[in-house]
């Protein structure tokens, strides 16, 4: 799926991650009206699947993204975002190089990196073709264990950087709030909307942190 460099350069709005899914239909169903209710973006995240699952779930969800117009992204595995022709790919600090992504993928990918609570990490990321950066923990998080918090001072220092900046880690719609008015371009978060008693409700609280609300 392309995406306008000019499109994801302004992105603002909730950064959707999967939980991790064993039943491929059960995922697509819980993804799809979160589509709807107004992602900006979906990252496939399933740390407990095999390579072959990996592979038929992004497919799938790489067409309902396709349909409903939101940019997909991989996490940790570019090989797999350009095989099954995603808008990027998300790295962690031990999930390969930035340059080697940007090479397999194209300059219109989207690229991102966790940055964690290091201004240094992110100036290293973009310097390296990262097309976002992202923050956290903010928070302790129910997703995995976190020991890095990051603060939201960094949201601001990482201004000049030029990119996209994420927020990730606890989020909740309250103390989401204010890092987008410390600069959060993007806030997101796995459980907390699909551990939600109303999922789709949960995603339109985290849409309304921005400020004007963002629209469908």
């Amino acid at each position: 799926m392309h995406i306008a460099p000019s499109a994801w350069r302004s992105a603002r709005g909730v950064y959707l991650v999967t939980p991790d899914e064993a039943d491929s239909g059960r995922l697509l169903a819980r993804v799809q009206p979160l589509l709807a209710a107004g992602a900006s973006w979906l990252q496939y995240r399933n740390k407990r699947a095999d390579a072959p699952l990996r592979l038929a779930q992004a497919t799938a969800l790489q067409a309902l993204c396709a349909q409903a117009g939101v940019p997909l992204l991989i996490n940790s595995d570019a090989a797999l975002a350009h095989a099954v022709g995603a808008a990027g790919v998300h790295l962690g600090e031990d999930d390969g190089d930035i340059a080697a992504a940007r090479t397999l993928l194209g300059p219109d990918a989207i690229i991102g990196a966790s940055c964690y609570e290091q201004l240094i990490l992110a100036q290293r990321a973009v310097a390296a073709g990262a097309s976002y950066v992202a923050f956290g923990a903010f928070f302790p998080s129910r997703t995995k264990l976190t020991t890095r918090r990051a603060q939201p001072e960094l949201l601001r220092q990482s201004a000049a950087l030029g990119v996209p900046r994420v927020a990730i880690g606890g989020l909740t719609p309250d103390n989401a709030a204010p890092l987008v008015g410390a600069g959060a371009d993007l806030i997101a978060m796995v459980s907390g909307v699909f551990s939600a008693a109303d999922p789709v409700a949960a995603m339109h609280a985290y849409r309304g942190c921005f400020d004007p609300p963002l629209q469908v």
